[in-house]
């Protein structure tokens, strides 16, 4: 048993407002919690990972590029490897979401792309 404890756990703000936190995972998957505030979106992007995105507060909308749902409470969205998407928070307030990822990845991917994009 390897516990994650919340307030310990590794986090970074890739965009003012935007937090994420790594939570319990290994190679396999991994667990990325993470809360975004009225109207913040992520970029378009795609990665190797199959994606689960479960809202577990507010409301979010999953935009891929042929495609969008808007999601609340307890919904949730399976994304495919190499699937182009970005999640807006489309509701009044915080949002707050839990991401999947398998195979897992580490906060690598929004740090090398905050470089690529310099």
């Amino acid at each position: 048993m390897e516990p994650t404890f919340f307030d310990e756990a590794e986090s970074y703000e890739p965009e003012k407002g935007w937090r994420r936190v790594s939570m319990a995972g290994s190679e396999e998957f991994t667990f990325e919690w993470f809360e975004k505030p009225p109207g913040h979106s992520s970029a378009m992007h795609d990665h190797e990972n199959e994606q689960v995105c479960l809202v577990l507060q507010g409301e979010m909308t999953v935009y891929t590029e042929d495609d969008e749902v808007t999601l609340g409470e307890n919904d949730s969205v399976w994304l495919d490897s190499w699937e182009a998407h970005r999640v807006e928070n489309t509701g009044d307030e915080r949002a707050v979401g839990l991401d999947v990822f398998a195979p897992g990845r580490s906060f690598d991917f929004w740090l090398d792309r905050e470089e690529d994009d310099d």
